[in-house]
């Protein structure tokens, strides 16, 4: 590596609260926000009349998943447990749980009672039909004026008042002055803000051991966990996190949240394979259990996925190609990509694992299945990542069509669906797997017919999903299914100093043609001067590739050298204007989010009456003028978050003093290994850098999916 040798001239992280493994809630670097910011990007497909389609195809989509649960919850008779033997506050907490979801017991007569076990949940066995996209249901006008009226009582700010009505739905004028707490439920509201509405609104009523209010900050707590990637918390940290917020008695709070169905509670056997206990009244024969607590619809997705999965996996491939000519096929291929040929015909999951070289493996497969006559598609997480792999199939064979995941399930892209509501393939193979939370990957996996082949390929050492779940790092872990790991390393410097981040490593490489430059910095103000001179000066007269090809990766939005802060300086030197359109001018690079947790990068065309125009991945997007602040940031600038998926010719990391504490080694290997030809780094951080990649690996997410897929799945040899 090499300092920046051709410039001439030298001179608080702002995150949402997550809940830790601990119980402490505090800042993710780079959590999910509701306005789109910090997630992951999928494509903004057709015209202006079709992105209003995928809108509302995404919203029938998450209408889908909400039928699925409501379905999934009705079937239940009580929360899903490992059979093991519980004491103390968490079997009467369980105890209350199956008496009150069964309608046995009203909820003071039974904490000392106990229940019978549940039997697994029936596996699903075919998805539903898909329903047509329909317009997003508005919020009646009169309902928000009423919130309006509640949240000007309380002092609080009335511009929250659509995100109330639409968070509480009908009534919610009325809900909000009954319970005032409430007010959590709107993105970005705090509890000692929502602390002060209710002294507002209820005066002495409004105390720390009110019911409503331990209800609402374990709705909450919940809530800021799976920002943080949690599907459940571990009750003692639940507990711990209540009583940091002045909850006087948290185990009641959970209690009253579970009660009233705001919540699920679970005990899972710290080692689901072991054999059940022949006497559960022997000394010492209970089995090791954690008592977890999670939102419903995340708990649910987590066990529609695991049975998705185990039905895959169960359902022999359908015979399309014959075995001999799955065998040539493999015998023509060499290394790892005829292992991964043999594993796809006669398994129904496999696994991939590998850097961006390896992408030919999933590419040779590709092609292998289509040339035997199987509907095979591929999707990935960004357009940029699907416009990349198609070209990489069309170096040979361009007849495979790739997708991304979100236009998959939409149904703006992909094959469409067969009768009984399934996709209509016969092979899906899904780049960037990392990216796959459990909502989305429930969706796929129950999208998928019996039969079926799904190949999950991605490179685990990048960061986990923007949602809640880490599904591929708890898959490689459960061993149910073949695993096929890459031989192909990554080329040239950039590959060698990627890879030996991968491993814990910072090693100095040998860059003849600059492809790695250090520049040092001392201050926040210099970060940004040389990152503005780098962009729009250095690496295109030194390296030769164009500002517009540049992409600058910092860990944070906020802070003085955030995504803000750099974005502001870019704008003034790459496309000053007045910015007459909410803050954006013709011309402007943006990082557009449909959806919350994705991104898809852009250029602002020109805004009217009608809203403002981008193009977004060739397409043409129009985002209407009250969506605008929410779903449009400046884009020079994104967070690592932001840019994985994706690939640019040449990417400038920032990495300020006060950044410190936001790396890891997943952020560093991410951030890196998003460059093709050249990465500057502009390092502000001294020592933290080495010591991110050598000693901090990744947060642990706390997930349920390993129990569920070892109940019902061996494991592969």
């Amino acid at each position: 590596m090499s300092t920046e040798p051709e410039t001439t001239e030298q001179t608080g992280p702002e995150t949402p609260d997550g809940a830790t493994e601990d119980g402490a809630v505090q800042g993710g670097a780079e959590a999910g926000t509701a306005d789109g910011g910090d997630g992951e990007g999928t494509a903004a497909e057709g015209d202006s009349g079709k992105q209003l389609s995928e809108a509302e195809a995404e919203l029938a989509a998450q209408r889908l998943e909400r039928e699925r649960i409501e379905r999934r919850k009705a079937e239940r008779t009580g929360p899903v447990e490992a059979g093991a033997k519980l004491s103390g506050k968490a079997a009467d907490l369980l105890a209350a749980v199956r008496a009150v979801e069964s309608g046995q017991k009203p909820v003071a007569a039974v904490f000392d009672e106990p229940a019978p076990r549940r039997p697994a949940p029936e596996p699903v066995r075919r998805p539903q039909p898909a329903p047509q996209p329909v317009a997003p249901a508005a919020v009646a006008a009169e309902s928000i004026d009423e919130v309006r009226r509640v949240l000007a009582d309380g002092g609080a700010p009335d511009s929250l008042a659509p995100q109330a009505a639409a968070a509480l739905g009908e009534g919610a004028g009325e809900q909000l002055r009954a319970d005032p707490w409430q007010l959590l439920r709107v993105g970005g509201v705090r509890p000692e803000q929502a602390d002060g509405f209710a002294r507002a609104l209820l005066g002495e009523q409004a105390g720390p051991d009110d019911e409503r209010r331990g209800r609402a900050l374990t709705g909450w707590l919940l809530e800021q966990a799976a920002l943080a990637g949690h599907t459940a918390l571990e009750m003692q940290a639940l507990t711990a996190a209540l009583a940091q917020r002045g909850v006087p008695d948290a185990d009641a709070a959970v209690q009253n949240a579970v009660a009233e169905g705001e919540a699920l509670v679970f005990q899972d056997a710290l080692d689901p394979r072991a054999p059940e206990p022949e006497d559960d009244d022997e000394e010492g024969a209970e089995r090791p259990v954690r008592i977890l607590v999670g939102l419903e619809r995340y708990a649910l997705a987590e066990e529609s996925l695991a049975d998705g999965l185990a039905r895959l996996i169960n359902s022999v491939p359908k015979e399309d190609g014959a075995a001999q000519e799955w065998e040539r096929a493999a015998e023509a291929a060499r290394g790892s990509t005829a292992e991964l040929i043999r594993a796809t015909a006669g398994n129904g999951l496999v696994l991939h694992t590998g850097g961006e070289a390896s992408l030919a493996e999933p590419a040779a497969l590709l092609r292998t299945a289509h040339a035997l006559g199987l509907r095979a598609w591929a999707a990935a997480h960004t357009p940029l990542g699907r416009d990349r792999f198609t070209r990489l199939l069309s170096e040979s064979d361009g007849a495979v069509p790739v997708a991304t995941v979100a236009g998959l399930l939409s149904g703006i892209e992909g094959p469409g669906r067969d009768a009984d509501g399934a996709l209509d393939l016969d092979l899906l193979v899904v780049l960037d797997a990392p990216q796959l939370d459990v909502e989305t990957a429930a969706l796929l996996a129950e999208s998928l017919p019996d039969g079926a082949r799904l190949v999950l390929a991605g490179d685990p050492a990048v960061l986990w999903s923007a949602g809640p779940g880490r599904v591929f790092a708890d898959l490689l872990a459960a061993r149910i299914c073949p695993q096929i790991a890459s031989r192909l390393p990554d080329p040239g410097p950039l590959g060698e100093l990627v890879s030996g981040i991968g491993v814990g490593e910072l090693n100095q490489v040998e860059a003849p043609g600059k492809e790695v430059v250090i520049v040092p910095v001392r201050d926040a103000g210099e970060a940004v001067h040389r990152t503005v001179q780098l962009v729009a000066d250095s690496v295109p007269r030194a390296i030769g590739v164009p500002t517009e090809h540049t992409q600058v990766i910092t860990p944070c939005h906020g802070g003085a050298v955030g995504t803000r802060a750099l974005n502001a300086a870019l704008k003034e030197r790459l496309n000053p204007g007045p910015g007459r359109f909410g803050g954006f001018d013709p011309g402007d690079r943006v990082a557009y989010s449909p959806a919350p947790g994705r991104t898809v990068p852009g250029q602002v065309v020109k805004a009217d009456a009608d809203g403002l125009h981008l193009s977004c991945a060739g397409v043409s997007v129009v985002v209407p003028k009250d969506r605008v602040e929410q779903c449009v940031r400046l884009g020079w600038a994104v967070t690592a978050h932001q840019a994985v998926g994706s690939r640019w010719p040449a990417v400038v990391v920032v990495l300020p003093g006060d950044a410190a504490q936001a790396l890891n080694r997943p952020w560093v290997y991410t951030a890196f290994s998003r460059a093709d030809r050249h990465l500057s780094v502009v390092h502000g951080v001294d020592q933290a850098l080495p010591r991110a990649v050598s000693e901090i690996s990744a947060k642990p997410r706390t997930t349920r999916l390993p129990v569920l897929l070892a109940t019902q799945l061996p494991t592969a040899t």
